[in-house]
């Protein structure tokens, strides 16, 4: 019966390290024979043998780690506070339930609405207490190749990693994006509606969304299925 993989790296280190030793000619540095290199060969086999299963379990380890902070960033993602700019037609979205536009918008060419009529005419860039109405820094539609609404999180996170899909970001750019965005900030601090009740802000708090986001990206920003 094969024997279980050693998964402890120092184990697999020790173990590789005393096979190598082994091979006196050419640890001592002795010129090397046919004879030489043949008791070369076992000990340099069997380090591969071990050292594979064990850097195999560890990029399985390492991206289901990045799986598991992904789901956590989801819950940020998926929300309405951010979905409802990331619609999948040319209509903005608001509130908790996702409800078209009041009064209607359509997109524009552009993703920042109608000429003539653009979002920032009606959202500037804090939110308005009197009005109710919300705001932040270059408010606008996320462009259409961005669409999220009614995606999965898989679906949702190959389409963050996706170039074609995420405004030709890399990783490393997405982080920036997600981190320090004055819009995407503008989630974590909704203000209030016209009647004055509080908009619900994304369930995560910041600090711990961008730790997270972080972290994700240097696991290899791996998706779940």
């Amino acid at each position: 019966m094969a024997s279980e993989p050693i998964r402890d790296p120092v184990k697999v280190v020790g173990t590789a390290k005393a096979a190598v030793a082994s091979v006196q000619p050419f640890a001592t540095g002795e010129p090397m024979n046919a004879c030489h290199r043949a008791s070369w060969f076992p000990p340099l086999i069997l380090c591969c043998a071990l050292l594979a299963p064990a850097a195999a379990a560890q990029a399985a380890d390492t991206k289901r780690e990045g799986e598991l902070l992904y789901l956590q960033m989801h819950k940020v993602l998926s929300h309405p506070r951010c979905v409802n700019c990331h619609p999948k037609d040319d209509t903005p979205k608001q509130g908790e339930a996702a409800r078209v536009h009041v009064p209607p918008m359509t997109r524009g060419p552009q993703s920042h609405g109608p000429a003539g009529l653009q979002c920032g005419a009606c959202h500037q860039e804090q939110n308005n207490t009197a009005s109710g109405v919300p705001g932040a820094p270059h408010w606008h539609l996320a462009p259409r190749t961005m669409a999220w609404q009614g995606l999965s999180a898989g679906e949702l996170c190959r389409a963050l990693v996706d170039r074609k899909k995420n405004g030709n970001r890399s990783i490393e750019a997405t982080v920036k994006h997600l981190s320090e965005d004055a819009l995407v900030a503008w989630a974590w601090n909704p203000g209030a509606d016209a009647s004055g009740k509080a908009r619900e802000p994304v369930p995560v708090p910041r600090d711990e969304f961008i730790k997270t986001v972080q972290a994700w990206a240097r696991t290899g920003a791996a998706c779940p299925k």
